[in-house]
């Protein structure tokens, strides 16, 4: 049963909170639940409307909106369960990157490599949902991606041992270890990088990244230093949280990231190379060296 509800005065509508609500009540439905609650009429409640949420909840949205094209704009909450549909939604997203290629091919990384991993590997029954909106005066993009399916902690169990959800979210965070071998590095299908990337993405371009699985939250903090961020191979030692949270089997990742030729992508690629290249030959790398062309 899924009992949804809303603050009367505010509601915080970053695409990765709509896309876990969207698929936690797929995933409801498709178990044969029910899904109850109701909406209130917060000043975001357009914006969930145009968004998509209704779809997926069963509940009376309250009012009716005028939709507009959302090209080079937003990408409204989409349920994505086979490589077409990936192919599709990345398709859809290009229009909001406004960007040259040197920019858009890192972002369109970001989002199909979550998404292809999620696919392929959670078990989740009723897919992939994903969103995203671009944010024309700060040139940023939101991306939100949740699954319902084993999880971080289990995917990591297979392979690996640890303590805790946050002691896999900590593993699952580093460049060269992957829940699909114990290989360090990983093989030529999956080096065990997609997490990180996205992650050090996150981290040198200042911009927020979480990753939430079972009972807890990893968050990268903002910072706001003159000098250029170090990339940490281990998440610990990154400005962050782990947060206690609501028990998720599947996984969500949501991630903040800018869109303008001003932010140094080569100088990203670079440091990510080099912290991937130092991580996995320090620990012997068994897999093809991953290529960032």
């Amino acid at each position: 049963m899924l009992n949804f509800s809303m603050h009367p005065k505010w509601v915080a509508v970053h695409p990765v909170v709509l896309s876990l609500t969207a698929c936690a009540a797929a995933k409801v439905r498709q178990a044969g639940g029910t899904i109850s609650g109701k909406a209130e009429d917060v000043p975001t409640l357009p914006y969930m409307i145009r968004m998509g949420l209704f779809n997926y909840l069963p509940i009376d949205p309250i009012r009716e909106i005028r939709q507009h094209e959302e090209s080079g704009r937003f990408i409204p909450i989409t349920q994505i369960r086979n490589s077409d549909e990936l192919r599709t939604a990345i398709t859809n997203l290009v229009p909001l990157l406004h960007a040259p290629s040197s920019v858009a091919d890192p972002i369109k990384y970001v989002f199909s490599e979550m998404v292809r991993n999620a696919l392929e590997h959670s078990r989740s029954e009723v897919g992939v949902f994903v969103c995203a909106q671009y944010y024309r005066e700060s040139k940023k993009i939101s991306i939100g991606i949740a699954d319902a399916g084993i999880g971080v902690p289990s995917a990591m169990a297979r392979h690996h041992k640890f303590d805790s959800p946050a002691e896999a979210i900590r593993l699952a965070l580093q460049p060269g270890i992957t829940g699909t071998t114990s290989r360090i590095g990983g093989n030529e299908f999956n080096a065990g990088a997609g997490l990180f990337f996205t992650k050090s993405i996150a981290t040198l371009s200042r911009n927020r990244f979480l990753l939430y699985s079972r009972s807890s939250m990893f968050r990268l903090m903002q910072t706001r230093m003159r000098h250029k961020p170090a990339l940490e191979v281990d998440p610990i030692h990154d400005p962050h949280k782990f947060v206690q949270a609501p028990d998720w089997d599947g996984t969500v990742v949501g991630i903040d990231l800018n869109i303008e030729q001003g932010v140094e992508f080569s100088y990203l690629l670079d440091q990510i190379r080099e912290a991937y290249s130092l991580d996995v030959k320090s620990k012997k790398d068994y897999s093809k060296r991953i290529r960032f062309s």
